[in-house]
């Protein structure tokens, strides 16, 4: 899992008090003065090529965001502010140019003065390409508000004044008004990957809903029109702006959104009428150009925002949907309607980023582009940000050798618009694609060599498990939550296979973990560990796993079903389906995969549980969690530590100060690769 909750179990009974000032706290392991030694002399000193990676992971400036205008004549995009020390700040900024001038004499567009620098993105352009919406915080920190602007030039002016989060803006087709969504009160940033609060008292479920709002733009008045008791998660206006279509949950809004169904809302009444339950997972319902239709990507997904699956459509008035891309080998991602009534999308394909046309009426897709990176205009897979031609368009372009850095022209012969990362050299070695056979199905995985590889050299070599599990490792220049990357750099072969569950090889593909945990993905993961032994130098005695989320899981479980892996670390794992089902925030992705409730078929989490079969374990294990995780919560990692204690198995548990699924310190990040790199120095090297 990559996502998860507003509240959080208090686990102050297991865990020591953690100092607000520390960097992180650890749970003192029962090892001997002798690994402890050991570890110490595997660190690396502070210039050491594994931390020069993550400097350059720090230092690149990121693309948040691609937008361009409706007539294709202007592009903008969201970057992240980077420090004078070569760290990043956590503001954002906005710049927008002429798509004709290749990048040349870039315009900031900001709330306030240009000099400052707030959390500012979400841009969405005005029909006639004449005004862009905008959030800022620029009025108070951490409370972002609705802006607009002229492209013309000139000051913004500031539309709402609410107390809550904002979200998602889109502009009404006569340009006379502004949707967005609103959660009225929240008093932080939304999304499951964020810290999450530590309750007491008596616990109660509460939560907030995201409304969809309108704002009037004569008046500046917000109307919230969809039902308080409904949560909101996406929508799109109609051609004639009289109707949303919009996927929406009773309840809990992070737990619900596997139950997410799809709606039409009326502007004018509010009336919300249900048109279409979903089987599995729905996202970005659309409308077709003449209102008739909406399209929408429905498949199994694990998390919120992770979209992949097969392109439906169905009649505006309900009724039963068509799959637009029956037996496709890959994997949707995002999609837009063109006004000739097709369908462009960009999707997941293997391992590679691709962009396809498809005909609803013969339901054949054409390939029009397919390459080896990233394409992205904003959100977790592969997207776009077209103009109204369907053919021109802006993106962020990146990959395992290039930094990001923003593209615009017809699809697929892009011109480079920004030069934003000059300078920025990847850190670690080249990547290769591989593809091996499983099962009899075809499975494909990234390798990332050493930086300095000599071919008469044997290496150790770490496989890196993604997060997910409906997910796809792509070609992409890392973040600082890439962990194992810096490890090329060190002296490693980094492996970053796509086991079954994953995106890119058809929605049957990703279907195949269903009530089949850590299986046949493992399956796939060791037959691909074989193949790369066959084609690379690498020492099959040094072999480490890694795994963050899902990845997590897969790390605690592998070291119970092999022990081919010298050593591992577990990033946010899960150790027992059983007790992690009351234990977590979103309890509602599971059903999917497992078919029923832990309550109603406890031996189906119990088969894929790694404490099943935790007397197996050999493998010196690292576990690292933060402490207010809702999604993979801290005592599943501190169940993990406490058996392989127990049992004699060399492992250290490091709880992390104040960090939810997806960490947001720079320090810590920096702690979590240093530490890892040790560790497997200590075992492998």
């Amino acid at each position: 899992m990559m996502q998860s909750s507003k509240t959080k179990i208090l686990c102050a009974a297991i865990f020591a008090v953690l100092s607000a000032n520390a960097a992180c706290a650890q749970e003192k392991p029962a090892t001997t003065k002798q690994v402890e030694a050991r570890l110490k002399a595997a660190q690396k000193p502070s210039s050491s090529p594994a931390d020069e990676a993550l400097n350059t992971l720090f230092r690149t400036r990121r693309f948040e965001q691609a937008t361009i205008s409706p007539d294709g004549t202007k592009a903008t995009w969201v970057e992240t502010v980077i420090a004078k020390n070569g760290a990043p700040t956590g503001d954002t900024t906005i710049f927008g140019v002429d798509t004709a001038g290749h990048g040349v004499h870039p315009r900031r567009i900001a709330a306030g003065s240009y000099d400052a620098v707030h959390a500012e993105g979400s841009v969405a352009w005005s029909p006639d390409s004449k005004q862009t919406a905008f959030l800022s915080d620029a009025e108070k920190r951490g409370q972002l508000q609705l802006y607009i602007t002229a492209v013309a030039g000139g000051p913004a002016r500031k539309l709402t004044s609410v107390k809550g989060f904002l979200q998602a803006p889109s502009w009404s087709p006569d340009g006379k008004s502004i949707a967005i969504l609103f959660t009225e009160n929240m008093t932080k940033t939304a999304g499951p990957l964020v810290a999450e609060e530590h309750p007491t008292g008596e616990i109660k479920d509460a939560f907030y809903e995201q409304r969809l709002a309108v704002i009037d733009l004569a008046t500046g008045k917000l109307r919230q029109i969809s039902p308080a008791d409904t949560y909101v998660y996406e929508y799109d206006w109609s051609p004639d702006g009289q109707r949303f279509v919009v996927s929406s949950a009773l309840g809990n809004g992070d737990n619900n959104w596997w139950l997410a169904e799809m709606s039409t809302l009326d502007v004018t009444s509010g009336l919300m009428k249900s048109i279409y339950k979903p089987k599995t997972q729905i996202a970005q319902p659309q409308w077709s150009p003449d209102g008739s239709r909406i399209a929408f990507i429905e498949g199994l997904m694990s998390d919120e925002g992770l979209t992949g699956g097969d392109i439906y459509s169905i009649s505006a008035t309900g009724g039963d949907p068509e799959n637009l891309t029956p037996n496709s080998k890959t994997s949707p991602s995002w999609f837009t309607w063109t006004k000739q009534g097709k369908i462009l999308l960009a999707e997941y394909a293997g391992g590679d980023s691709a962009i396809a046309l498809l005909d609803p009426g013969t339901r054949k897709a054409e390939q029009l582009w397919r390459g080896p990176e990233r394409i992205n205009a904003g959100g977790w897979g592969p997207t776009l940000s077209v103009a109204n031609d369907g053919k021109t368009s802006a993106i962020v372009r990146t990959s395992l050798s290039s930094p990001p850095e923003l593209w615009s022209g017809p699809l697929g012969d892009w011109k480079q618009l920004t030069h934003r990362n000059v300078g920025v050299k990847s850190a670690w070695g080249e990547a290769k694609s591989i593809t091996w056979k499983t099962d009899g199905h075809e499975v494909q995985g990234w390798l990332i060599y050493p930086k300095d590889f000599d071919a008469a050299k044997k290496y150790p070599m770490v496989v890196s498990v993604h997060g997910g599990p409906s997910y796809g490792v792509l070609s992409d220049w890392p973040n600082a939550h890439d962990y194992a990357l810096p490890l090329s750099a060190a002296g490693y072969f980094v492996f970053q296979p796509n086991p079954r569950g994953s995106y890119g090889q058809g929605e049957a593909f990703t279907r195949g973990n269903v009530k089949d945990f850590g299986y046949g993905d493992l399956k796939d993961i060791l037959e691909g560990v074989d193949e790369v032994l066959r084609i690379a130098p690498i020492d099959p005695n040094r072999l480490g796993l890694f795994g963050w989320s899902y990845g997590g899981y897969m790390t605690m479980w592998g070291v119970t079903q092999t022990n081919r892996f010298k050593a591992a670390v577990a990033g946010a794992g899960i150790m027992n389906w059983q007790s992690y089902y009351g234990e977590n925030q979103i309890d509602q992705w599971m059903t999917p995969f497992f078919g029923k409730t832990v309550y109603e078929d406890p031996e189906v989490y119990a088969k894929s549980a790694p404490i099943t079969f935790i007397k197996s374990v050999k493998t010196p294990t690292l576990v690292v969690v933060g402490d207010s995780d809702g999604e993979c919560p801290t005592p599943q990692s501190y169940e993990f530590w406490h058996a392989l204690k127990t049992l004699g198995v060399e492992t250290q548990l490091v709880v992390y100060n104040h960090e939810g699924h997806m960490f947001s310190s720079t320090k810590h990040q920096r702690d979590v690769t240093q530490r890892m790199l040790a560790w497997f120095n200590s075992h492998l090297i």
